[in-house]
């Protein structure tokens, strides 16, 4: 492993495992072309992937290596759609999933195809639409490659178990490789004329969830998703800080992305869509007030008291009531009280809204 980080012999591996980590940071869709990447000899590639998983298994915050993981799972599917069905059964197998082929395509058992299919927003992987018969579902070879794509991705988002010597002997050589992934990394920013700046700490656990959830490079329900960058744009985000919020999911797409972001944002002369209220999130599966078990941080693990107070009733109040700014739609939708100052926070029940955003 050491001789991998120093040894001379390995320079031209190291420079492509770093161009590798680097183009997932800038676009995670793995749609960037290396020239290198192709132009390098197998085995320099192979080692510079070993080089770059280990790197970002050692980077300090995940969403470098999530990213990496959309990014290469993405360049893989490119692969596994022009393979023979018993290539992607043996692929399969290696990442500990089942894929048969059989007489109609691929077999894949229930388990495993709720496993990998569940994370994949496109309506034709849903269960309901698929043929089900003896515990298992039979797919097409292209959607069987799409299957191993996200299984692809859960395995490389898992960083590798790295002794902490290790860790602190990468993080010498590599650190202005992991310097620069932090700097690419965007800060969130208030847009011109916000009342405060941003303040993500003090986001509701919901918001929390929702953006860990595209950090970790997985599938956010599309009522998640406009509750994301309606709450954002409230909060003052600006423009490209509530782009950047999507740049890990698996589909994410820049051109999709910035035209609905800007529907649901431009709305009514630039007040936008208002969030959904704390019931409608519930409704969808979206509130995490009883603590999210899958968070690494306690906080986040924790049940959250103040999301059961009485009187809260949408996020922008729990933001609002920790101290944060929320741009005003209108003169009537202004702060009173915290929730022990005993009057009407009538921030706290803007109109009611539809629970999605434009479809």
């Amino acid at each position: 492993m050491r001789t991998l980080l120093s040894d001379p012999a390995f320079s031209r591996a190291r420079a492509l495992g770093r161009a590798r980590i680097l183009a997932a940071a800038d676009d995670p869709r793995g749609a960037r072309d290396l020239e290198e990447l192709a132009r390098a000899d197998p085995y320099v590639r192979f080692v510079s992937f070993l080089f770059a998983r280990l790197v970002l298994s050692a980077a300090a915050a995940p969403a470098a290596l999530r990213r990496w993981a959309v990014a290469e799972a993405k360049r893989n599917h490119a692969r596994l759609t022009m393979v023979p069905v018993e290539e992607l059964s043996e692929v399969a197998r290696r990442l500990g999933f089942s894929l048969v082929p059989g007489p109609e395509g691929v077999d894949v058992p229930l388990v495993d195809y709720l496993h990998l299919s569940v994370p994949i927003r496109e309506a034709e992987f849903r269960l309901p639409r698929q043929a089900l018969k003896q515990g298992s579902v039979s797919v097409r070879p292209s959607r069987a490659a799409r299957l191993l794509q996200e299984a692809v991705r859960l395995r490389l988002a898992e960083p590798l178990p790295l002794a902490d010597d290790v860790v602190r002997d990468i993080r010498e050589r590599e650190s202005e490789l992991l310097a620069e992934l932090v700097r690419r990394t965007p800060a969130p920013v208030a847009r011109a004329g916000a009342p405060g700046p941003m303040r993500p700490e003090l986001f509701p656990p919901c918001i929390r969830k929702m953006q860990r959830t595209l950090q970790k490079g997985e599938n956010l329900s599309h009522s998640g998703r406009f509750g994301l960058a309606a709450f954002l744009h409230r909060a003052g985000a600006d423009f490209e800080t509530i782009v950047d919020a999507y740049r890990g999911a698996p589909d994410f797409d820049e051109s999709v992305t910035r035209y609905q972001v800007e529907h649901i944002t431009l709305r009514d002369g630039g007040r936008g869509y208002e969030p959904p209220e704390c019931e409608t999130l519930r409704s969808h599966g979206l509130c995490a007030r009883d603590g999210d078990p899958t968070a690494d941080d306690l906080r986040d693990r924790s049940r959250d008291e103040r999301c059961f107070e009485p009187s809260l009733r949408h996020p922008l109040q729990y933001y609002r009531w920790g101290g944060g700014a929320v741009v005003e739609r209108d003169d009537t939708d202004r702060p009173a009280t915290t929730p022990s100052g005993g009057a009407t926070d009538r921030s706290s029940a803007p109109a009611r809204s539809r629970s999605t955003g434009p479809r």
